[in-house]
């Protein structure tokens, strides 16, 4: 079926013009019918997408599939190219998924500006699913940065008290990281075109590119610091607290279902395969397994001590972000493919929780944890949503959220047992400041007339929590179909980043050497190359 309508050929152009073409009609209708229209075209590009679960085949090896390319600014080398692997389609499964899923959440949220709010939401679809299916460095980086514009407007206009200086604060942080990335993506397109002769953007030119030890050291440093703040790694999680608190729910959920997972996609199609040398350093393993323990101890503390639930959902996230790097740095079958299940597990988890919270709030106005107590009594529907997130949250087996921590933490283990005997420590310190919350506001005495009148779910809020909640157990359960469909592609970062070993042993003894100052980088790669060949 698919074959005969010849989806391979143009559903990824679809899945990033439909929702831009969603925009202007949403911006054209009335404003009572902006939300309607919004999940309309937001439904229609899910079920496109879920077409991409049989179309891409994973016995066809780790590369790129569905690929196409069209001359974009034919005299930078720039192309509008766009491709699909193991690791980026269940990125733009769970972008395509979650979007619907937040824009019926906001319906009873969202009174004022519906039109714009609406047409953002839709805006901030094309960036994400652009970013997750470039190709081309060039065009990875125009979606990067363009997701940047309708999440300040929806958290600036649409936010809380302090909704102006958290949007000032998430531009800036993530515009600072971005530039020093951009520096980068110019340093590598020179270097290409002064290697290779050809002026390129495209990933598979840029891959053909030998950089020095040096090179990739300051290279990988400027794209991990744009991608740590987009994750984010502690300690350049600031940001992120006040960004959940002050956002819209819908905008909560799309930043912690999909813009977070750009940081750490970052990591796993930059970092490891265009820097390998430099991702296998002792010293950055080193450190960037530290900060991933430490951003998993310190965020479940700082969150135990939340009174405000939705903060304390907040910095859950750094902390599942921090199983997600060591997973990434572990640099093992094992610890790549858990990072990227707790990718997919915490986006769904997390928006759903976000989504909950939003429920509560809609019903009782506030999100102080001391304001509810005994809501199980009266909503038992909803305390039951709310259980079982929780529990995936945590990571409880059967959910989605164990396997993924448990596969980060076993690839951790293989390459350094200490680092991953603390980071487990974060499993339990996650029951310590989850279950805690759900007592207090589920389980207590029902002693406040205000949260006797709370009501159940609706059929809307069932329409949207129900799905979320059946992946998360079908997740944890079975899991198998998803590890097989990324397995090829992992496998393939992981060999490139092997390559690394013999020019590094290379480099080694070429440093032992007697130089000429007067030897060019290209010179000095040609002797590397030559040293390194006897070994591979």
């Amino acid at each position: 079926m698919l074959n005969a309508l010849a989806y391979e050929s143009w559903v990824l152009h679809a899945l990033i013009w439909l929702p831009l073409l969603g925009m202007v009609h949403v911006l054209w209708a009335a404003e009572d019918r902006a939300k309607e229209l919004a999940l309309g075209w937001s439904l229609v590009v899910f079920v496109l997408s879920v077409g991409l679960w049989w179309a891409y085949d994973p016995d066809l090896g780790g590369g790129y599939q569905l690929s196409s390319s069209l001359p974009w600014i034919e005299a930078w080398g720039v192309n509008y190219a766009l491709g699909l692997d193991g690791i980026s389609l269940f990125m733009v499964m769970l972008s395509t998924f979650t979007t619907p899923l937040a824009i019926l959440g906001s319906f009873n949220y969202i009174k004022k500006r519906q039109k714009p709010f609406y047409a953002l939401m839709l805006l901030l679809e094309v960036g994400v699913v652009g970013v997750f299916t470039a190709v081309d460095l060039f065009l990875f980086y125009v979606f990067f940065e363009l997701t940047l514009v309708p999440m300040y407007f929806i958290i600036g206009i649409w936010g809380g008290e302090r909704r102006v200086y958290a949007a000032i604060k998430f531009f800036l942080y993530t515009a600072i990281g971005s530039l020093l990335m951009l520096v980068g993506i110019l340093y590598m397109y020179a270097r290409g075109k002064a290697l290779l002769g050809v002026a390129s953007f495209a990933f598979v030119d840029l891959f053909q590119i030998t950089l020095t030890p040096g090179e990739q050291m300051w290279l990988f440093g400027a794209f991990a610091l744009a991608f740590a703040i987009k994750v984010p790694v502690f300690p350049f999680h600031t940001w992120l607290p006040d960004a959940h608190v002050e956002a819209p729910t819908p905008g909560s959920v799309v930043l912690a279902a999909v813009l977070l997972k750009m940081g750490t996609y970052g990591f796993v199609r930059f970092l490891l395969p265009f820097f390998p040398y430099a991702a296998q350093d002792p010293r950055v393993v080193t450190l960037m397994l530290t900060l991933g323990v430490v951003g998993i101890i310190y965020a479940s503390w700082v969150a135990a001590v939340q009174p405000d639930a939705k903060k304390l959902v907040a910095y859950t996230s750094v902390a599942h972000m921090g199983f997600v790097v060591i997973g990434v740095f572990a640099l093992n079958l094992n610890g790549l493919q858990g990072g990227l299940l707790v990718m997919i597990s915490h986006g769904i988890s997390t928006g759903a929780l976000f989504l909950l919270i939003g429920m509560l709030y809609e019903r009782r106005h506030t999100r102080l944890i001391a304001d509810f107590g005994g809501i199980g009594r009266v909503a038992p529907w909803l305390t039951t949503a709310f259980v079982i997130t929780a529990l995936a949250s945590i990571g409880l087996p059967g959910t989605s959220g164990f396997v993924g921590e448990f596969l980060a933490l076993l690839g951790t283990f293989e390459l350094h047992p200490g680092m991953a005997i603390v980071a487990a420590s974060g499993v339990i310190f996650a029951a310590y400041y989850m279950l805690p919350m759900v007592q207090r506001v589920f389980l207590n005495a029902l002693d406040k007339p205000e949260n006797q009148a709370v009501q159940d779910l609706s059929r809307r809020e069932v329409a949207i929590l129900a799905p979320m909640i059946s992946l998360m157990i079908v997740i944890g359960v079975h899991p198998s179909p998803l590890l097989r469909r990324m397995e090829p592609s992992v496998q393939m970062v992981l060999e490139r980043v092997d390559t690394a070993a013999p020019v590094g042993a290379a480099l080694v003894e070429f440093r032992e050497e007697e130089t000429d100052p007067s030897d060019t980088p290209d010179v000095i790669l040609d002797r590397i190359r030559s040293a390194a060949e006897p070994m591979d």
